[in-house]
């Protein structure tokens, strides 16, 4: 009886040249990345980007400390999504993510943080006529909602004290509507 060998790439070899895909989202002087974002119903970009772009900036920057907190968010409650980066020398910034494709996220935060690999990689990839960012392509095409008033954080939605309303929890996971958020980049990787 003879073992028939898998074909290749496996699996694991998919998975690990994703992660070494270019451009590599590596960080100069970045300490802390905190996400903030709604579990469902909106924020799809955002949802997006920790899907997809999370776990390679974790694969390139295995010390950076990064949060991940996905609050559950009613038709009725209005806040925007937003990222908080912490660098080294103490600086803050933060970046709005609400309605945002994936792509402009990525590229908002390596033009913050991403530093000289970053900026030698955007040349790069203009003067070989490719995109700086696979997907960047689609970027133009969105859908802006009206709102005469900008849209709160989730930190300053919740400080204002708006009510919540009860959502119920999926029937495989009880978890209450008013619990802790779900936290920690294990939510966004695989």
């Amino acid at each position: 009886m003879s073992r028939r060998a898998k074909p290749f790439p496996s699996h694991l070899a998919k998975v690990l040249a994703g992660l070494k895909a270019n451009p590599r989202l590596e960080f100069s002087g970045l300490k802390s990345l905190k996400l903030s974002l709604a579990f469902q119903n909106d924020h799809f970009g955002a949802r997006h980007f920790v899907k997809e772009h999370l776990p390679r900036i974790r694969y390139a920057n295995p010390n950076l400390d990064i949060q991940v907190e996905k609050w559950r968010k009613t038709k009725e409650e209005v806040w925007r999504p937003e990222m908080e980066l912490e660098f080294a020398n103490g600086k803050h910034e933060t970046i709005d993510m609400n309605e945002k494709w994936s792509t402009t996220i990525l590229k908002e935060l390596m033009e913050v943080a991403g530093g000289e690999p970053w900026a030698k990689w955007k040349l790069e990839a203009l003067a070989a006529g490719i995109p700086v960012v696979p997907g960047e392509e689609n970027e133009k095409v969105i859908v802006k909602r009206t709102t005469s008033t900008p849209l709160p954080t989730l930190k300053a939605f919740r400080a204002a004290g708006s009510p919540r309303s009860p959502v119920p929890p999926p029937a495989d996971e009880p978890i209450a509507a008013d619990s802790n958020p779900k936290a920690g980049v294990s939510v966004a990787l695989p």
